[in-house]
């Protein structure tokens, strides 16, 4: 009788899997060749991409970043097409800090290195939560820090929150929730408006700690953009969520105030936002006020960004289903409570990637500044080109900024498609 078994006895040893599915060339056929269709395709684009290259690298590979003008430029090409990279060794830090005073260099690259020291306990969860709190500390000293001038004007800024927090706390008891959040606006308005000035003044006769004051016509460059890019992008997101927020609201004042703003600041283009701040707000000031003319920018692009934000945050909002709002209605949590623990979270992730594209398109629109006379990086290309030693470099400066441009947008990217992996916003 034959012994005929159903079930193996010994294991099959492993075994290497197949060459071609693994390493380079298993990537390659998944990625590049895994149908007839693909396979065209990606040879188009490959021959595409050798074409391309072999036209730009000859002209980026270019002898001249010794060159001190283009005519030099010229000389050491000897009639040969190449890129003039001279005007980047010789301006790069122009195209950097603008006219910044070259001895000053030093407060604009600690306010940058501590911006990073503020932001990352922000974005990366690993971190001490302490440092949270020179996260708080880092919106008064970044100006300071740029523009110089006495150390009591942030510390007069900080007391103004300080002041709206404590009023908001002692008044609740007494006269409830509505009229709390009422003095808890009026209050610091009406230090930073009518005491703060004179407090200041007194506190400087008495112990005069300043640093030197730098005009804001002095500001440029990548530091402009920077400056104006990074103050709208943290500002707006709050302003943006309050927004949405206000739009869903079932009071009618509230409703149509928010649905006003956002429908209205939505319909009008950005340039025309610059043109106001630069041109007409001044006329609507008390005479003899001074407002900067970067800080009306700056509220300009924020208005703007934090519209857009609020349709983004609405979105994430509507996204979510009715039966997170019957949970927290269950667990008996009041509005705040509600959309601080449950709603809002959820809403956030949801809209990782349209704030995460917002932010980047408010980067990206402070170039426009240069339209209205502020030097940021494109407004500096045209003053060097004016310069009669670079007259005629185009392309060099440009690819300069579109690199360092890119750098930045890139890397907000990369961190929103980071966030969304931690999140799990994604649907199984």
């Amino acid at each position: 009788m034959v012994d005929i078994h159903f079930v193996r006895k010994s294991m099959i040893e492993e075994q290497e899997p197949p060459a071609a599915t693994t390493g380079v060339a298993g990537w390659i056929r998944e990625n590049l060749f895994s149908s007839p269709l693909n396979a065209v395709l990606s040879i188009l684009s490959i021959g595409f991409i050798v074409y391309v290259l072999s036209a730009l690298l000859p002209w980026a590979i270019s002898p001249t970043w010794a060159a001190t003008s283009l005519g030099e430029c010229r000389e050491i090409l000897a009639g040969h097409e190449g890129a003039c990279w001279g005007v980047i060794r010789e301006r790069w830090l122009q195209l950097l800090f603008g006219f910044y005073p070259k001895e000053l260099y030093w407060r604009v690259v600690l306010d940058f290195a501590l911006l990073i020291v503020a932001v990352a306990p922000v974005l990366f969860t690993g971190l001490p939560r302490k440092m949270l709190y020179f996260s708080a500390i880092y919106p008064f000293l970044m100006p300071w820090l740029l523009w110089g001038g006495s150390v009591w004007n942030p510390i007069a800024a900080a007391l103004g929150f300080v002041l709206g927090y404590f009023a908001h706390k002692l008044a609740k008891p007494a006269l409830g929730g509505l009229a709390a959040v009422i003095l808890a606006f009026v209050v610091p308005i009406i230090w930073w408006m009518v005491l703060s000035g004179p407090v200041v003044d007194a506190l400087g006769s008495v112990l005069p700690l300043a640093m030197e004051t730098v005009q804001s016509r002095n500001f440029g460059g990548f530091m402009l953009s920077i400056t104006i890019g990074v103050v709208a992008i943290a500002i707006s997101l709050p302003i943006g969520i309050l927004l949405a927020l206000g739009r869903q609201s079932n009071l009618f004042i509230v409703r149509s105030l928010s649905v006003g703003f956002i429908e209205f600041i939505r319909g009008v283009p950005l340039i025309t936002l610059l043109f106001v701040a630069s041109t007409l707000l001044n006329i609507f000031m008390p005479p003899g006020t001074d407002f900067d003319i970067i800080l009306r920018v700056i509220i300009m692009v924020t208005l703007f960004a934090s519209a857009y934000m609020a349709e983004v945050v609405r979105g994430g909002l509507a996204a979510l289903p009715k039966g997170q709002y019957e949970a927290a209605d269950a667990l008996g949590l009041d509005f705040w409570m509600s959309q601080r623990l449950i709603i809002m979270p959820q809403a956030l992730k949801i809209s990782i990637p349209g704030i995460v594209s917002t932010f980047i398109g408010v980067f990206k629109d402070t170039t426009l500044v240069s339209i209205i006379g502020l030097l940021d990086p494109i407004g500096l290309s045209t003053s060097i080109r004016a310069d009669q030693a670079w007259n005629g470099v185009v392309w060099e400066l440009y690819g300069f900024i579109a690199l360092m441009f890119f750098i930045f947008c890139f890397s907000m990217s990369r961190y929103s498609m980071f966030l969304e992996r931690k999140l799990q916003t994604g649907h199984r």
